[in-house]
Parts: structure tokens; C-alpha cells; sequence
């Protein structure tokens, strides 16, 4: 066995340790998994409207007019967003729209293109 000690992917404890070849189990919180199976699951996971899932770099369209504040229009429904960039929070894309600059959109207003 390792003595090698690991984060624990639920409660982020630093005391995980190993129970076996693939096996990690934490004493805090009792949690045990498999290391390389966490580190696949790990990431960020965006969907759109359809269920879609969204990856960096992508282009969408907004399914809907959305307004926006400080701008005299709306983002029109049908508006093509090239090169979005996946982040964090309730508005979950970041990116670049002509005529507005940049912003956030959230990706249940978006389809994949």
C-alpha cells in the first residue's frame, strides 16, 4: 500500500488514505473512491437549452430576446456568439457580442450552433 496521502474529493479533507491498490477512503467524513475515477468526473459541466453540453471555444445562438442593463435594445433571439468561455456561477458563459461588448450569459438562453 501507499503511503501516499490524498484530498478527499467530498469534504476536501487532506487525510485520505489508501485502503487498497485503487481504493482512497476519508476518516472525516467516511467517503471512499477511486482516484482516477475523480479526476475524470472533475470540470466543469455546462449544458444549453436542448442538453447540449457546452466546451470552450464553442459557437451559440441566444433562443430568446434578453435585456440588458445600461443598453438602450435587447440581445435579439437568433444572435450568433462565437468563441465562448465556460466560468463559474449563475452566469455560466462568458463572451464577446458585437454591439455590447463583453458579458455573461446564462446557458439555459443558449443552443449549441
Amino acid at each position: 500500500m501507499s503511503d501516499e496521502m490524498k484530498q478527499c474529493p467530498k469534504c476536501n479533507s487532506p487525510y485520505g488514505y489508501a485502503m487498497g491498490e485503487e481504493l482512497y477512503a476519508c476518516p472525516e467524513c467516511g467517503n471512499e473512491w477511486n482516484p482516477s475515477e475523480v479526476e475524470e468526473e472533475a470540470g466543469l459541466k455546462v449544458v444549453d437549452a436542448n442538453g447540449n453540453v457546452l466546451q470552450d471555444g464553442d459557437t451559440v445562438v441566444v433562443i430568446k430576446d434578453l435585456p440588458v442593463k445600461g443598453a438602450p435594445k435587447p440581445v435579439k433571439a437568433g444572435t450568433k456568439v462565437k468563441n465562448i468561455r465556460l466560468a463559474e456561477g449563475d452566469h455560466n458563459i462568458d463572451c464577446k457580442i458585437d454591439g455590447f461588448g463583453s458579458m455573461g450569459l446564462k446557458s439555459e438562453f443558449v443552443r449549441k450552433a
